[in-house]
C-alpha cells in the first residue's frame, strides 16, 4: 500500500487562529472559554462556550459568498486556505481527477437553519431562502472547497456527530492508499453555537454549567467535572501519497498510518459501559497501522469532561494497551478548546501532529483533583517534554460512533 503524509495544516479554534499560535496556547494552558457573546443566555442553563471572538470572514471569502455561505463553511474555507498556504501546494500543477475533498461536520449549517425558521413561522413560506440548502447541508463545504481550487476527485462529507471528522480523514487515508487519488484536502467544521444549538445540548444535561468560572469549567478527567462545553471552529489537513509530495519538494509534518471503526450499538448518547466499541476501534487502528499496543507512546482523547466519557475511554485504554497504559501519556485538547462536536478531530490531530514534531505533550488544563476511576498519566496543567514516535487520536460521537487514528513521526 501507498504511504500517506501530512503536508500542510490550517485551523481556525477558540485559542488561535494560526498553527503557532494554537500551539503556544496549548503549552500556556491558555482556555478559549468564555461567557457567550453572541446572544442573551439568561435563559439558558449554560451561558459558556468556545467562541471564536475575532474572525473576520471576509479574509477569505468576498462578501458576496460570505452571505451565502453558513459559519460553518466560514470555518472550512478559512481553514483550507491557511493549510493550502502552508503547504504551499500549487493545484495548478496537480493531477485535478486525483485530487479530492472529504470533510466532516455534525451538524452543518445550524445558524441558517435556525434563522430561517423564524423567517418561515414570522412571514410565511414564500420568504424563505433559496440559499436556505446549499448553505445547510454539511457537503457544501467540500462543495465549496472543490470549486475554489477546481479539484476534481473524491468529495464527500461525513456526518457521524464528534467522529465527522475523523471519519473524513480515515476515509482519506484509505483513498490514498489504495491508489484511487493523489492527495485530498480533508478535515472538518462546526459552528454550534447558536440558541438551538446550545438549548438542545442543555436539554440532553450534556453542557457543563459551570457559568461563573468559565476558564475552568472544561475539565476532562477531573473528578468535578459537570459536562462538556461546546466550541466552534475547524481543520484542515492536506494529505498526500508520499512520493507525490517528494516530487513537488513539500515539507512533511508526519505520516497517517492508520484508522479504526467501530460501532456501539448501545445507547444513542452514553458508551457501552466498559468502552467496547472505543477498544475495538483503537484495535482495528493498531491492526491497520501494523503495529503493536507497546509501540504507542501517546494518546490525544475524546475526553469530553462528561462523566461517561473520561472514565469510559480510560478503562478502554488500559484494556487495549495493557500494563503499557500506564506507561504512556494521555491527554486532552478540549480541555482548552471546548468540544468542537464533528470538527473536533481534526483540530485534535493538528494538536497531535505537533506534539510529535515538537516532541512536547500540552497539558489537560484545570486537572485540580483526579477522578480516582481516571488513574493514567493526563499530562496535568504543565506542558512535558516526551519523544513521540507513534500517536493514537481518538472520536467518539453520538450514535455509537467510534474513530481512532494512527499518526507517527514521518521517518524517510
Amino acid at each position: 500500500m501507498k504511504r500517506v503524509v501530512v503536508t500542510g495544516m490550517g485551523l481556525v479554534s477558540p485559542i488561535g487562529q494560526s498553527l503557532d499560535t494554537f500551539w503556544q496556547n496549548l503549552l500556556a494552558s491558555k482556555s478559549g472559554i468564555t461567557r457567550i457573546s453572541r446572544f442573551d443566555t439568561e435563559n439558558f442553563e449554560s451561558k459558556i462556550a468556545g467562541e471564536i471572538q475575532d474572525f473576520d470572514p471576509s479574509e477569505f471569502i468576498s462578501r458576496k459568498e460570505i452571505r451565502r455561505m453558513d459559519r460553518f463553511t466560514h470555518f472550512a474555507m478559512a481553514a483550507t486556505q491557511l493549510a493550502v498556504q502552508d503547504s504551499q501546494i500549487d493545484f495548478e500543477q496537480v493531477e485535478k481527477e486525483r485530487f479530492g475533498v472529504l470533510w466532516g461536520s455534525g451538524i452543518g449549517g445550524m445558524q441558517v437553519f435556525e434563522d430561517q425558521c423564524r423567517v418561515l413561522f414570522d412571514r410565511g413560506p414564500d420568504r424563505v431562502s433559496p440559499f436556505m440548502i446549499p448553505m445547510l447541508i454539511p457537503d457544501i463545504a467540500p462543495g465549496h472547497i472543490s470549486i475554489l481550487y477546481g479539484l476534481k476527485g473524491i468529495n464527500y462529507a461525513t456526518v457521524s456527530a464528534c467522529a465527522s471528522a475523523a471519519h473524513a480523514i480515515g476515509d482519506s487515508l484509505n483513498h490514498i492508499r489504495h491508489g484511487r487519488a493523489d492527495g485530498v484536502v480533508s478535515g472538518g467544521s462546526e459552528a454550534p453555537i447558536t440558541q438551538m444549538g446550545i438549548s438542545a445540548f442543555c436539554a440532553l444535561k450534556a453542557l457543563s454549567t459551570r457559568n461563573d468560572d468559565p476558564e475552568h469549567a472544561s475539565r476532562p478527567f477531573d473528578l468535578k467535572r459537570d459536562g462538556f462545553v461546546m466550541g466552534e471552529g475547524g481543520g484542515t489537513l492536506i494529505l498526500e501519497e508520499l512520493e507525490h509530495a517528494k516530487a513537488r519538494g513539500a515539507k512533511i509534518y508526519a505520516e497517517l498510518i492508520g484508522a479504526g471503526y467501530s460501532a456501539d450499538a448501545y445507547h444513542i448518547t452514553q458508551p457501552v459501559p466498559g468502552g467496547e466499541g472505543a477498544q475495538r476501534a483503537m484495535t482495528l487502528a493498531l491492526q491497520d497501522a501494523g503495529i503493536e499496543p507497546t509501540d504507542v507512546d501517546y494518546i490525544n482523547a475524546h475526553g469530553t469532561s462528561t462523566e461517561f466519557n473520561d472514565k469510559t475511554e480510560t478503562t478502554a485504554i488500559k484494556h487495549v494497551l495493557g500494563d503499557h497504559a500506564y506507561n504512556i501519556a494521555v491527554n486532552s485538547t478540549k480541555s482548552m478548546t471546548g468540544h468542537l462536536l464533528g470538527a473536533s478531530a481534526a483540530v485534535e490531530a493538528i494538536a497531535t501532529i505537533l506534539q510529535i514534531q515538537n516532541s512536547t505533550l500540552h497539558p489537560t488544563a484545570n486537572l485540580q483533583e483526579p477522578d480516582p476511576e481516571c488513574d493514567l498519566f493526563y499530562v496535568p496543567n504543565e506542558p512535558q517534554k516526551r519523544d513521540i514516535r507513534i500517536a493514537l487520536s481518538n472520536s467518539f460521537g453520538f450514535g455509537g460512533h467510534n474513530v481512532t487514528l494512527v499518526f507517527k513521526r514521518f521517518e524517510s
